[in-house]
């Protein structure tokens, strides 16, 4: 009984650990994009050749552009923009949303994600797993927190005639991005008709035409 235990201990250890970034195993490994070695990250800088530059980034001051279909533009800070974060397992992000803008339902599949509102009113929602699917959704005002738990379905929307920011983090240096409707719909090549048209109960005629909008 007590060696049971002790494996499903270790089975849930093993998958806690698959479930977010590796520790560091040093002070840090700024990320290197110039070495053609595929590893599970990036690889690292020679620490000889660090400089504070590798762990700096200038640009959430400045608004994203908003001038889009969806009214709303990410501006992220994962490794690919700043290096040293490789290992270190966070990110995050600036969103400027245009008046009754929103951010799609999209899901990360590699972070859980907290936002915080800077300026305006924010509506923000995530959907569970199957079978229940309960939309979970609350609106936020300036200076209000908001988790979404890793890899659930989630969105946000500008809920006032006027601009609103957040400012996100994430548990990941390079947490994906999944958009439900980019992905859906516009895959390259696209998922075939007929199996979209099952799965979403429509006529693939409707289908096609989602398609081509993406």
């Amino acid at each position: 009984m007590a060696f049971n235990i002790v494996f499903l201990g270790l089975i849930a250890l093993t998958f806690t650990l698959a479930l977010s970034d590796h520790a560091p195993l040093q002070d840090f490994c700024v990320a290197d994009p110039t070495k053609p070695v595929f590893v599970n990250g990036m690889t690292c800088k020679d620490p000889k050749q660090v400089s504070a530059n590798d762990f700096f980034w200038s640009g959430l001051h400045m608004a994203g552009n908003t001038s889009n279909p969806v009214g709303s533009k990410v501006t992220p800070v994962t490794v690919t923009q700043l290096p040293g974060l490789n290992t270190l397992g966070i990110a995050m992000a600036r969103i400027d949303f245009a008046p009754l803008g929103i951010n799609p339902p999209h899901t990360h599949p590699r972070a859980t994600e907290i936002v915080t509102v800077l300026e305006g009113s924010i509506e923000v929602g995530f959907v569970t797993s199957n079978p229940e699917n309960r939309l979970i959704t609350k609106v936020l005002n300036k200076g209000d927190v908001f988790v979404f738990p890793v890899g659930l379905v989630h969105y946000q929307r500008n809920t006032a005639h006027w601009n609103a920011v957040a400012i996100v983090a994430l548990s990941s240096q390079n947490p994906g991005v999944v958009s439900i409707a980019n992905s859906v719909f516009g895959s390259n090549p696209d998922i075939p008709a007929d199996i979209l048209g099952k799965a979403f109960q429509l006529d693939s005629s409707v289908i096609a035409g989602l398609q081509a909008k993406f």
